[in-house]
């Protein structure tokens, strides 16, 4: 084998990675979003759950790229582990496509292919439209390789040493070992099973050892993730590990089966392939996962038990009011471009909880006078403003990576909620600066002004909630509600202030008083105002 023959088959495995890579992420980058919602939707039970693995491995063109998203899902939260299982199985025959694909010799068209997609990258002017272009010149470059590999191997035919390489691998063991550890390398059991089509279609591999590569296969796809929740939580590590045991399960399985018969299968699906050796392949990797499936899916339950034995005990649960620590984002969490923003949000969600439970904290420590209380209000609000500064790390971490184009929209929003929801940490600790001052000066507050003041924290607490449902899930249910309690919200201020300068005039209350609870009440209205930002944070994104 001459060095151009090598050259050609390296050029031509790195166009099909690539292309590969370039479609894959330009899918999660377009439709990233839509694929994140369908898997959190139709994820319920074991059939659609397996559906879906299918529906989305086959529009991404990789499991490893499904099954390390599914990881990041249950890390999160988003996801239990029997949902992940159903779509972990599902992946594992979604997977098959790309080798389908292949068996049929697209890569005759590829050019036509590659020049549609540079034309509409080239000439369209909308990024959505530009990101299907990347998707389909993906899909281009992808061929292309191929087409240059399977030249490359054409001339391989002609090389004694490469002849008697293949021939010399008759040891079903190391066929596996192979597989497994040619696709933990590349990553992509697509990209290995579809260089075995190129193989196979050039006559330079035995079909009868050529299956046992297949399972070898499975089991190196399960690499990527495995590495991806080495840093997760158990759960994580659990869901990853699903996804080893049905491979390896999966494929002693019909490692056995292949040990009465492995000759009489390959003749068989000669003749389902009409003698095409390359389609011989792309069915048998389709019709073992399938079998596969099929095998297991009564067992999910048992497999997720068997993930607990594996990986025993508990994550230390990390609460609202843990200090200095982040729930669901950080160093040891997984960053996933495609759940990146759900797990932004859920950490905004957690410090909004501090603000709001440290504000109402702040107006109890006005009234009661504890020390204590007012203590607490200042620990809390440093916890909020590392938060803030945390979830802003993250913020410009993910916004240099390839985010799906409805997250990217959303970078700006989440950026403008951390302020905001930072703000109103703020002036809970100003309403506790206040609760001192009157400590240390002996500042009264009349019934009517306590009162008051409890009916205005009252319908601040409302506009809070209400926009913090708003924002974190996307829904438009309390939009007018927010509307009327802001303009609400804006009277009352208006009111108190007028009853506290009727007090004052009537000498009710000292000048003193009268200033404190003036403050008060703007503090109380501006926090109505950052909680308004909040819940129409989205229109910054747009």
């Amino acid at each position: 084998m001459n060095l151009s023959i090598i050259l050609s088959m390296a050029g031509g495995l790195g166009l099909f990675l690539y292309g590969m890579r370039l479609m894959s992420d330009s899918i999660e980058k377009v439709a990233g979003a839509q694929l994140r919602g369908i898997l959190e939707r139709l994820t319920t039970n074991r059939f659609t759950g397996i559906l879906v693995g299918v529906l989305f491995t086959a529009a991404i063109q990789s499991s490893s790229a499904c099954t390390v998203m599914v990881v990041s899902f249950v890390n999160s939260g988003l996801m239990t582990l029997t949902q992940a299982a159903g779509v972990i199985f599902g992946a594992n025959i979604g997977t098959t496509v790309t080798a389908l694909l292949v068996s049929f010799k697209l890569e005759k068209i590829a050019p036509v292919i590659l020049l549609l997609g540079v034309l509409v990258v080239m000439f369209c002017k909308k990024q959505k439209i530009t990101r299907w272009g990347e998707v389909i010149v993906g899909f281009g470059v992808l061929f292309m390789g191929l087409s240059t590999m399977s030249g490359a191997m054409a001339g391989m035919k002609d090389s004694p040493a490469v002849l008697h390489m293949f021939a010399s691998l008759r040891s079903p063991f190391l066929a596996v070992l192979l597989g497994a550890v040619l696709t933990a390398i590349i990553q992509s059991s697509s990209v290995t099973v579809s260089i075995m089509v190129l193989l196979a279609n050039q006559g330079l591999l035995s079909m009868d050892i050529g299956l046992y590569i297949i399972l070898g296969c499975n089991i190196g796809a399960c690499t990527s993730a495995v590495l991806a929740s080495l840093n997760g939580k158990k759960d994580a590590k659990r869901a990853a590990a699903i996804h080893l045991i049905f491979n390896v399960i999966g494929t002693v399985i019909v490692f056995l089966i292949f040990t009465f018969g492995v000759h009489q299968i390959v003749q068989g699906l000669s003749v389902m392939a009409g003698g095409n050796m390359g389609r011989v392949v792309a069915y048998a990797h389709s019709l073992i996962k399938i079998f596969q499936v099929i095998i297991m899916m009564p067992f999910i339950q048992g497999i997720v038990k068997l993930t607990y034995l594996l990986i025993p005990g508990d994550d230390r649960k990390v609460g609202y009011r843990d200090s200095y620590q982040l729930k669901f984002i950080g160093e040891k969490v997984l960053l996933n471009p495609a759940t990146a923003v759900v797990e932004a949000i859920k950490e905004l969600d957690r410090m909004a909880s501090l603000a709001d439970e440290n504000l109402n904290r702040a107006m109890n420590a006005l009234m009661t006078l504890e020390p204590e209380e007012i203590e607490e209000v200042h620990e809390v609000e440093k916890n909020i403003d590392f938060l803030s500064h945390a979830i802003t790390q993250y913020l410009v971490k993910i916004n240099q990576t390839t985010l799906p184009i409805e997250d990217l929209k959303n970078i700006g929003a989440l950026f403008h909620a951390v302020n905001d929801i930072e703000r109103i940490g703020d002036h809970a600790e100003s309403i506790a600066d206040a609760a001192q001052r009157r400590i240390n000066t002996g500042v009264g507050f009349t019934k009517d002004a306590q009162k008051e003041l409890g009916e205005l924290l009252n319908m601040v607490n409302t506009i809070l909630r209400f926009s913090l449902e708003m924002f974190v899930k996307s829904t438009e249910e309390h939009v007018e509600d927010i509307l009327n309690l802001e303009d609400a919200i804006d009277e009352k201020e208006r009111e108190l202030q007028e009853k506290h300068i009727q007090r004052l005039s009537a000498n009710e209350c000292s000048p003193e008083a009268g200033a404190l609870f003036s403050d008060i009440v703007s503090v109380l209205e501006r926090v109505a105002d950052h909680a308004v930002n909040v819940a129409f944070a989205n229109n910054y994104g747009e």
